[in-house]
């Protein structure tokens, strides 16, 4: 269950650390710098006590002492622990983006450049199963905070998708498919995480649907 905020969260630890903080939310694109380097450090310590100890090894008081920050800041960023690791999800995607824009696919069909992208992906996710589980556990809770997460997610990993795309792929399809292999790519790590299938089988299920989906166009 995701863990909400005790009575005591207001309180700071440290009164200059929060006193050096305003109202704005936890957004990083809004954040002053010494505030996105604060709500890094708690993104930073949830990474590390969920790669340790997983979910559950996730709770908020832990992560302030692990982020050397108050408790209270962390509300201030992160309405709960689920919007905590469903942020730090986003964070892993967008540094995903950032490699795969360093080295694209660039050779074979549209499907097997797609199928590249999506095993870097699941590659990536595969040597950290225990965050990954922490993480997927996350991006599927009702929180609202949550939901917000999941759309820049899917924005993120759409435009990651694209770079698989020639420049004139008929872009309705290809949003199509994209959003078709989204939820593939979701269902698959859940499947995974709860030992529905293997991580082998899961990245065999998820080429064979992207080769359905795309083989008809080259």
């Amino acid at each position: 269950m995701a863990e909400t905020p005790d009575p005591e969260h207001h309180v700071a630890s440290d009164p200059s650390e929060e006193a050096s903080d305003d109202e704005g939310s936890g957004r990083g694109d809004q954040l002053t710098r010494s505030q996105a380097a604060r709500r890094e450090r708690v993104i930073r310590a949830a990474i590390d006590l969920a790669a340790t100890g997983g979910y559950d090894a996730v709770q908020m008081r832990d992560v302030a002492s692990h982020g050397n920050v108050a408790l209270g800041t962390i509300y201030r960023y992160f309405t709960s622990k689920d919007h905590l690791l469903a942020a730090a999800q986003v964070e892993w995607v967008t540094d995903l983006e950032r490699r795969v824009g360093q080295r694209p696919p660039r050779h074979g069909t549209t499907a097997e450049r797609m199928v590249d992208i999506l095993k870097r992906a699941t590659r990536a996710m595969e040597r950290e199963p225990t965050l990954t589980a922490a993480l997927v556990t996350a991006m599927s809770s009702n929180d609202p905070a949550v939901a917000e997460c999941q759309s820049e997610l899917g924005s993120i990993m759409a435009r990651i998708q694209a770079q698989a795309f020639p420049e004139d792929f008929d872009p309705d399809v290809q949003r199509r498919v994209i959003r078709a292999l989204e939820f593939i790519w979701f269902t698959s790590l859940l499947a995974w995480v709860n030992g529905w299938a293997g991580i082998g089988e899961t990245s065999d299920e998820l080429a064979s649907a992207t080769h359905l989906l795309l083989d008809q166009f080259d």
